[in-house]
């Protein structure tokens, strides 16, 4: 495959893995799983960073409703952010495009894990999102947040991560509230980067914040407003 000048490596698929997709969609939960800090070995579902979603997706397929609403996967071309290259932005735009193509201009919130909650961060500023849930996101110092201008973006973190920073997520919240929509961040008690250690409260807080984004007016918020303050944000 050739190289353009960025170094981005066309896909020979598409970057849209439909879970679920009713014949009339009202809206649409687009799914991406963590990486890599860098490589350019291709991306498989079955790779363990793929994986740690399947329950999320099961979910959030399983809550939100199945007769108007599409849930989707973003397939990566490489599992690496790679850089500039912010590979994963590039494949999350293209399904974003392939989604409208699917389902017209419905609204998407996008969840995404580690190196997904980045990409679906980078990704903020596409005119489909609606917002952004973002689970142990890998937020480094000083990550862009202009693009979240009339976004939701929230973040769940656990208290022990070892793999990405619960103080890099609050910082970046709080250096959103300024430009998004709203901007909020619940702390997991005990919670790990896997999000294995307390996994039914993830999965549920998670699953109820994309069913609200998809529908405030129906589904409450399910966290406390002190999850959008600008001080210390609440341990759940």
């Amino acid at each position: 495959m050739q190289q353009d000048e960025s170094g981005f490596v066309p896909s020979p698929r598409g970057a849209l893995v439909p879970r679920w997709c009713p014949p009339r969609a009202r809206a649409a939960v687009l799914v991406l799983h963590g990486g890599q800090v860098a490589s350019d070995r291709p991306a498989r579902p079955w790779q363990l960073a793929a994986l740690r979603m399947e329950p999320v997706v099961r979910a959030v397929s399983a809550a939100v409703p199945r007769q108007d609403v599409l849930v989707a996967r973003v397939r990566y071309r490489v599992r690496g952010w790679n850089g500039g290259r912010a590979d994963p932005v590039r494949d999350t735009v293209r399904a974003l495009d392939e989604l409208a193509e699917l389902a017209g201009p419905v609204p998407v919130v996008l969840l995404g894990h580690s190196m997904g909650g980045r990409a679906a961060l980078g990704a903020a500023g596409h005119p489909r999102v609606r917002g952004v849930v973002a689970l142990a996101p890998w937020w480094p110092p000083g990550e862009p947040v202009a693009q979240t201008a009339g976004r939701h973006l929230v973040a769940l973190h656990g208290e022990r991560d070892r793999v990405t920073s619960p103080a890099d997520s609050a910082d970046c919240v709080r250096r959103a509230q300024g430009t998004a929509a709203r901007a909020g961040l619940a702390v997991i008690g005990g919670g790990d980067h896997a999000m294995l250690r307390r996994h039914r409260l993830w999965h549920r807080t998670a699953v109820a914040l994309v069913a609200h984004l998809l529908d405030p007016d129906a589904v409450p918020d399910p966290l406390p407003d002190a999850c959008y303050g600008t001080t210390d944000f609440p341990v759940l």
